[in-house]
């Protein structure tokens, strides 16, 4: 058993000073049966530690319910079996890029802006939930020869709130619970999210990508004593759908690095390696620069975050860059890489075997059918993560007017009398051409994943201003969800034959694989939606960019015959052109 402490200068390891080489690494985002290579890949970097935030909403879908919370500690096993230390990072807001920033949608559902603060309906589901939880971490503690180090209480607090008793009893929360290693706070470099996001007798560290000196001058100003670190060193960047390929020069990230160490401070790369989001759980910004009120930038599938491991866990040139500053203080010749993963053998093309139209699969799999005066929410409808759709009548007879789904949160494709009639977005609320009554209306809402960070975070999802004929709201709105859970078990499921005018739908496909392995899932000409391969959902697909393919871990598939299926929500290729294929990574 050890004893990790706070010191005055320094980090102590049964009272002898130790420097952090972390990185942040999600267990959530990388397939199971990976993490033991991808733990090995950071011992390899030069690091000493791995940090990993914990997605409330991943493990508690609904109230009570909870599923596989035992993840959190079968990787910290795999960690300390790696030969790491381990930062653990709970929340209960994570940011993360992930949907609602970790939060559950039925929690900001039901307390709004009352999240994250000292509401007694909030701390009472937060008890729950590290009532749950923390186990897993209590019994890996250092001191009880496990490997958790540290705990963050809270995620960049000073970015988001101000209530500074809240942040006092999720402390004392901590502490009843059992964590009994250093407790730790993050946040910028700047004072107004140090004097909000700081606790008294806690340690606090900060997060940024450059100007380490500058940033470390901030964080003294406000802590006088104790070990500097920076919790999140960004030697990389996210994307979002619709947006530029992101990248950062190796050689700058890794000058970064360096000035970081030379000020004698720990740090934990974020990302030491990315993974994916997996199953539609990317989350979304704000643009609109630094108030965060701008439109909605949904974040791609993959969250490679160009980082020194890369979305399949290979070295890229920054890997060797930061490694080579790293073994400078190592206590001893740095571990080879381990052997790469297994690869798709050979390219197989998919064969589409047939479909269902939405309207069946939402009556199949859907939620039960709600009538209300305006349109219910996806929190309304339990919906986290999926599409609602909202039917209304345009009484008649009456001329064409606008129609308009005011406060639509994300994209709708809209049917008049069974005929697509267009596309609206956040940006474009309107019809672009009117609607005469009688008439029956469809909207297709798709959340594109929930805000993770700044004052909109936690706002809910789908027609959340009511939907207007000209300047009349159209009431007795009847709507229906699908969440993508739903889906993740599809067993026998009546099709059709394919159908000749890329309809959206549920598509089903078989292929057959040699040499089973790490593989892309290609979808040329295909819109947007989500492909399962064997049950596993690989996420969303857009044609919008900049991602172009689908990352299929190696365990996933199985030699032989394997089962593809593709939720279209918008467009599928015609028919004769519907190629979809696997190949190597």
């Amino acid at each position: 058993m050890s004893e990790f402490t706070v010191g005055e200068r320094d980090f102590l390891l049964d009272g002898r000073p130790v420097r952090l080489l972390s990185g942040a690494l999600h267990y959530f985002r990388v397939h199971e049966q990976q993490w033991g290579h991808r733990l090995a890949m950071l011992r390899a970097m030069g690091l000493n530690c791995v940090e990993t935030y914990v997605p409330w909403n991943l493990h508690e879908p609904r109230p009570g319910t909870y599923d596989d919370v035992q993840a959190l500690g079968r990787f910290l096993d795999a960690a300390r079996e790696a030969g790491l230390w381990a930062i653990v990072r709970p929340g209960p807001y994570i940011c993360a890029e992930w949907e609602n920033g970790g939060l559950p949608h039925w929690l900001t559902g039901e307390l709004g802006t009352r999240a994250r603060t000292r509401d007694e309906r909030f701390l009472a589901h937060l008890g729950r939930w590290f009532g749950t939880l923390l186990p897993q971490v209590v019994d890996r503690q250092i001191d009880r020869g496990g490997p958790v180090i540290m705990v963050q209480a809270e995620n960049e607090y000073g970015s988001y709130g101000s209530d500074a008793e809240y942040l006092r009893l999720l402390t004392e929360l901590l502490r009843e619970q059992g964590v009994t290693v250093p407790l730790v706070t993050s946040d910028g470099p700047e004072d107004h999210m140090l004097t909000g996001g700081s606790i008294p007798g806690v340690l606090a560290t900060v997060n940024f990508g450059s100007r380490a000196r500058e940033a470390f001058e901030v964080l003294r100003r406000h802590r006088a004593d104790g070990p500097l670190m920076c919790m999140e060193f960004w030697c990389g960047w996210f994307e979002h759908w619709g947006g530029e390929h992101i990248t950062r020069d190796a050689e700058d990230a890794a000058a970064a690095l360096r000035e970081i160490l030379e000020c004698g401070a720990s740090v934990n790369l974020y990302m030491a390696h990315g993974g994916t989001n997996f199953a539609g759980w990317a989350g979304a910004n704000r643009g609109g620069g630094a108030q965060h009120e701008g439109p909605l930038q949904p974040d791609v599938t993959s969250y490679d975050y160009d980082a020194p491991i890369d979305e399949f866990g290979n070295p890229t040139d920054k890997f060797w860059r930061l490694r080579e500053v790293l073994a400078a203080y190592a206590e001893g010749p740095l571990p080879e890489p381990p052997p790469a993963p297994a690869r798709l053998g050979a390219p197989a093309e998919v064969r589409l075997t047939g479909w269902a139209p939405l309207d069946v699969v939402l009556e199949t799999r859907g939620g039960p059918e709600t009538s209300a005066p305006v349109p219910p929410t996806f929190e309304e409808l339990d919906v986290d993560r999926g599409l609602v759709r909202y039917e209304a009548t345009v009484p008649g007879p009456r001329q064409p007017y606008p129609l308009i789904a005011r406060g639509l949160r994300d994209l709708a494709v809209v049917y008049v009398d069974g005929q697509r009639a267009g596309v609206l977005t956040e940006q474009d609320q309107q019809l672009k051409e009117p609607v005469a009554g009688h008439a029956c209306v469809q909207l297709w809402v798709e959340s594109l994943g929930r805000v993770n960070y700044g004052p909109r975070s936690g706002e809910p999802k789908g027609i959340t201003g009511g939907l207007l004929h000209e300047r009349q709201y159209l009431h007795d709105v009847r709507a229906r969800g699908l969440r993508l859970d739903a889906l993740d078990d599809i067993g026998d499921f009546a099709l059709r034959p394919l159908g000749e005018d890329g309809a959206p739908g549920l598509y089903r496909g078989t292929v057959a694989v040699h040499g089973a392995g790490d593989a892309l899932l290609e979808l040329p000409g295909w819109t947007r939606g989500f492909a399962w391969v064997n049950g596993f959902n690989a996420g969303r697909y857009w044609s919008a960019g900049p991602q172009r393919s689908l990352y299929v871990p190696g365990p996933v598939l199985r030699e032989g015959a394997n089962e593809v299926w593709l939720l279209e929500l918008e467009e599928a290729p015609p028919a004769g052109a519907k190629a979809l294929s696997l190949r190597g990574v």
